[in-house]
């Protein structure tokens, strides 16, 4: 018996290493666009892939549209994000997500107010308890 492919869009292309932990893939759904001010992509992370603490200067939301992940805000404890959970990121928070050990994990980001920049990649992952409520390192 064949099984359906559950996805919604393609992976799209392998994310740059030197922003991630583990493989990371995105499709950009729509490229940044001045009128809108808005860029949205699909990421799908392996899983335990995660990226690197970043920033947004115009907020982002993230739409997650299957499997387990984790969400961290500086300063924060890490919170468990599952399929229909939307989690909204105001501007300049720092922040990671990614996918827990045992689930891939993908989700839509919304990226708002691109006049203002879309990310800034800042610091390697630091925390080492994923899963648990540990704060960042």
């Amino acid at each position: 018996m064949e099984t359906a492919n559950k996805t919604i869009f393609p992976k799209g292309e392998r994310a740059p290493a030197e922003y991630f932990t583990g493989t990371v893939w995105v499709k950009l759904l729509v490229p940044n666009d001045p009128i809108f001010n808005a860029q949205i992509g699909n990421v799908v992370f392996e899983p335990g892939a995660r990226n690197n603490w970043h920033t947004h200067p115009g907020g982002q939301i993230l739409i997650v549209t299957d499997g387990v992940g984790y969400y961290q805000k500086k300063g924060k404890s890490i919170q468990v994000i599952r399929k229909g959970d939307v989690v909204t990121i105001a501007p300049d928070i720092e922040h990671w997500h990614g996918a827990s050990s045992d689930s891939e994990f993908t989700h839509i980001a919304v990226n708002t107010n691109t006049q203002k920049g879309i990310v800034v990649k800042l610091s390697a992952h630091l925390s080492r308890t994923i899963g648990s409520t540990t704060k960042d390192a």
